[in-house]
């Protein structure tokens, strides 16, 4: 697997975290990112939508918490990679 690329978030009032870019994809003209807390092996996974608005510099990110649409991305996900494979919490 290539390397990751590594990004910064700051949740609003909390300190920065850096999560590892799995993938990414578009659908329905969203962008989702598929991010996790290691760079290799098992660990902790979040889909994550950007919600930020046309022409905005950064883009703004929010979990995917919706039942229907975190298991249709989250089947995404899997076709997309081979070795990914989602469990719920």
């Amino acid at each position: 697997m290539a390397k990751s690329e590594k990004i910064m978030f700051h949740p609003e009032g909390e300190e920065p975290v850096e999560f590892y870019v799995l993938e990414q994809t578009r659908i329905g003209g969203v962008d989702y990112i598929l991010v996790t807390d290691v760079e290799e092996g098992d660990g902790e996974a979040l889909i994550m939508k950007d919600i930020s608005g046309d022409g905005e510099e950064e883009g703004v990110f929010t979990i995917v918490s919706d039942d229907e649409e975190l298991a249709a991305v989250a089947g995404m996900f899997e076709n997309m990679l081979e070795d990914v494979e989602f469990e719920n919490a």
